[in-house]
């Protein structure tokens, strides 16, 4: 028998059968070394230890009630469904314990094996939770902490509620977390039937022309589910169509023709694709938070380009973004904050890196570079050019700079605030050039959009009888004005390089900050596997 073999009545059976566990009541000596036991082996984690000594090192595992015998036989049932859920199943190791609890005799043995199941349950509650890995030691960009229970707060809320049902409360309750598990349970039934077929070996195919890559294509877009079969070998409308939908599920350029980009997208193996997917699971545990994202909140995909302003879980606004070039120090990081107000006519305040490490240079040649921007000293007084600034350096340089509102200003018309450490924002900007183009990664780390106003009045409505009218009042008087926001807003800055639509569509995208690649190979070195990795 494998690992991963236990099924529901095997199961039982077991948990059934080693009822052998149950201290004898009137064993006073039996009882005594128990309890020392647990109080040994629990010692090792503080929160396990808490719990055991607040309850007097009573057992919940292995006492011979019917209560205890449901906690046994939930947890192992839990165990066997940890692979659904993107979780190490071995790391749980219900072979292990199962033969642990059947060789069990003695009081110090029953001792050990109930803290041995404790350990086992926390740390399986804690994964399927709040994630298996620590997000800032993969991506250290990665600005957030998976809200993590304790080991002591876990094991008092089982211990008083019913074991299946607390079990299969602790994974996300998320739409996306649940339309993400069932894209991966589909995705192993077609790995299990040879995936999505041969690649299509060809540079460009386009509308009109038939032969073998025309096969091949077609017969890759059936395989994933965006054409009817059919026998044939002409790329028509229905090919067409079929194309421009997976370029949209893939936020490719929508043109109908299998150019490059498509093409690469349309090659790129099933088994990288669930990879994805197991990473997005992953990735929405660390946001699990117990209020949920928000019943209105802005999410920013930094993969997909976009934010959206989401309510009650469906998408009423959406708008293209530019996110962080690709260098570590410009790459937009990731973390949740709240927005509370916006600022109409901004000022730009240039950030210290950027004075030292592109404008100084400039003002070291040339005094009177970057004239569109004011020099201020610590009081907020304009610093006289005609000195010059060759006997600064990037560490002595004492000034600030800061460019003033108006039609070329850096942050454009309005920008939107949710005040953090890493002095990240939304907002507008002058060159709308770069959101026509597929990956829109040029800014310095902040996030620009494209309909910013549109942006303003959809979170003036909540506040405003006019919002459009509201905004614009204060926009034509070209004073930097300062809106709050009645009620702030959450902000969500994620990466997602695998996420769903509501229909359960799965969508893919780049990972242009590579950070998606290291996430998974973190994931499969504490044992996730695919299923044809498994044993």
């Amino acid at each position: 028998m494998t690992a991963h073999a236990f099924t529901r009545p095997l199961i039982i059976a077991l948990t059934a059968g080693v009822i052998g566990l149950a201290v004898p009541h009137g064993a006073e000596a039996q009882v005594t070394a128990f309890k020392q036991t647990v109080a040994e082996q629990a010692a090792r984690s503080d929160g396990i230890a808490a719990f055991y000594r607040a309850r007097d090192f009573e057992p919940i595992w292995t006492g011979p009630g019917d209560t205890d015998r449901a906690r046994r036989a939930a947890l192992l049932e839990a165990f066997a469904m940890a692979a659904d859920h993107g979780l190490p199943r071995d790391r749980y190791d219900d072979r292990a314990l199962v033969a642990q609890m059947q060789a069990a005799r003695t009081a110090r043995e029953m001792g050990e094996v109930e803290v041995a199941l404790s350990r086992a349950f926390v740390q399986f509650a804690q994964d399927i939770q709040s994630g298996v890995l620590t997000p800032g030691q993969v991506v250290s960009l990665i600005k957030r902490e998976a809200p993590k229970r304790s080991a002591e707060s876990l094991l008092s809320d089982f211990a008083s509620a019913e074991p299946a049902a607390f079990l299969r409360a602790l994974p996300p309750q998320s739409y996306e977390y649940n339309r993400l598990m069932r894209a991966k349970m589909m995705m192993e039934r077609q790995m299990e039937q040879g995936g999505w077929g041969p690649a299509v070996s060809a540079a460009k195919v386009e509308p009109g022309q038939s032969g073998a890559a025309v096969v091949a294509l077609r017969d890759r877009l059936i395989s994933m589910g965006y054409l009817r079969p059919t026998a044939s070998a002409v790329y028509d409308d229905a090919v067409t169509e079929a194309v421009q939908n997976f370029q949209e599920d893939n936020g490719l350029t929508v043109d109908g023709v299998a150019g490059g980009d498509t093409l690469t997208a349309i090659n790129t193996p099933l088994e990288e694709r669930m990879q994805s997917v197991l990473v997005a699971m992953e990735r929405e545990r660390w946001i699990n938070l117990p209020g949920g994202l928000g019943k209105r909140h802005i999410r920013v995909n930094l993969t997909d380009f976009s934010a959206k302003i989401v309510d009650d879980d469906k998408i009423t606004f959406e708008t293209r973004a530019v996110i962080g070039a690709g260098g570590l120090d410009r790459q937009t990081p990731e973390f949740s904050d709240e927005m509370d107000h916006m600022v109409i006519n901004p000022s730009w305040y240039v950030p210290r890196s950027i004075i030292v490490n592109e404008y100084l240079p400039l003002l070291r040649r040339n005094p009177g570079a970057v004239s569109h921007l004011e020099i201020t000293d610590s009081r907020g007084r304009r610093v006289n050019r005609g000195r010059g600034f060759s006997q600064y350096s990037a560490s002595s340089f004492p000034f600030s700079m800061r460019q003033p509102p108006g039609p070329r200003n850096a942050l454009g018309t309005v920008k939107f605030m949710f005040p953090n450490k890493y002095n990240i924002y939304l907002h507008d900007t002058p060159a709308k050039n770069l959101f026509s183009r597929e990956v829109r990664a040029y800014s310095h780390g902040c996030i620009r959009l494209n309909d910013p106003h549109d942006f303003a009045y959809a979170l003036l409505a909540r506040q405003s009888d006019d919002p459009q009218g509201f905004f614009q009042a204060r926009l034509r008087s070209g004073a930097e004005t300062r809106v709050d926001l009645d009620d702030p807003v959450p902000v969500h800055l994620i990466y997602r390089t695998a996420f769903t639509t509501a229909k359960g569509q799965v969508n893919f995208r780049r990972d242009v900050y590579g950070r998606d690649a290291r996430i998974w190979q973190a994931l499969r070195a504490a044992g996730v596997a695919l299923p044809a990795q498994r044993s």
